[in-house]
């Protein structure tokens, strides 16, 4: 799932897709357990949802400064959370963007083929533009139909389909998280808390940064509280990043009340129609001081 999609029942049509509003945000429930990616882009295209593109620039200068000078990290693992059909992973390993994929998974060629005919086709594509620089991505999600297609097309190395809110992490995800040196997520924020945080970095065997894009609609907290009980310290990066425009006048207002109860001004974010995340990376207080937050994220 991704920050997309929040809220309760009710439902409307939205590009394509059964999208339910409560609570003043629309959620896009049946387009995140598909069997393939068709769906989701189909109906977060009409509001130019963008996370995944603004992520792709700031994981991979993550990457490259986790390897500088440490051979510990050369076998960097990923772990991407909330991770869907492998989006983040296609992002960071791959030469595509973000609006490559919507013009694939939304063209008159896709809409033709079965999930069969589309995941041999993507294993091929993928296939073809799998960066040099690659690393091993770890999803975990839900979502059972999203992770089975990200591993079938080869976006994840493994996957899981676990809810860590409910249960704890099986003995399978306890083992592939130690090799995790960069854990991820640009949306499900907003249905976290340390419950899934802690067990994670209770696995991993070494140093870990978390990297999150987070709505501004939502706070963080109490996960910041529990990275620092792991020796993480949390910065939030000055600029924010446009998530998706509003479905509604309602959705709007919603974002509107929420920011700024939270003490921050939504002028020239919000107020001009779209959802914005903040990105919050935890890193060792060593790193910290070592690589200012500022080199590590682009301009937007």
């Amino acid at each position: 799932m991704t920050d997309a999609q929040h809220g309760g029942p009710g439902a409307a049509t939205v590009g394509g897709a059964r999208a339910a509003t409560a609570g003043g945000m629309t959620r896009f429930d049946k387009t995140y357990d598909q069997p393939d990616p068709r769906a989701y882009f189909r109906a977060l295209r009409p509001f130019a949802y963008q996370t995944p593109g603004h992520a792709q620039r700031v994981f991979r200068r993550l990457r490259r400064a986790l390897r500088t000078g440490d051979p510990a990290t050369e076998s960097l693992t990923v772990l991407d959370l909330c991770c869907s059909y492998g989006i983040n992973a296609a992002l960071l390993n791959h030469d595509v963007t973000l609006d490559e994929l919507y013009a694939r998974y939304t063209s008159p060629r896709a809409a033709q083929l079965s999930t069969a005919e589309l995941a041999e086709w993507d294993r091929e594509f993928y296939g073809e533009r799998r960066l040099s620089d690659a690393v091993p991505v770890v999803g975990l999600d839900i979502a059972a139909n999203a992770v089975a297609y990200g591993l079938a097309v080869g976006l994840l190395t493994e996957g899981f389909a676990e809810n860590l809110e409910s249960a704890p992490p099986s003995p399978e995800l306890r083992r592939a998280v130690r090799r995790a040196r960069l854990i991820t997520v640009t949306g499900g924020t907003s249905f976290l808390s340390p419950r899934t945080f802690r067990p994670l970095l209770s696995a991993a065997r070494g140093p870990v940064w978390v990297a999150a894009f987070v709505l501004r609609t939502t706070p963080y907290r109490a996960i910041a509280e529990c990275l620092a009980s792991f020796g993480l310290a949390t910065e939030r990066a000055v600029p924010t990043f446009p998530q998706r425009r509003f479905t509604s006048l309602r959705e709007q207002r919603y974002a509107l009340d929420a920011v700024t109860a939270s003490g921050n001004d939504p002028a020239g974010k919000e107020s001009d129609g779209y959802f914005h995340t903040a990105l919050h990376l935890s890193r060792p207080t060593s790193d910290v001081v070592a690589t200012p937050l500022d080199a590590l994220v682009p301009a937007v």
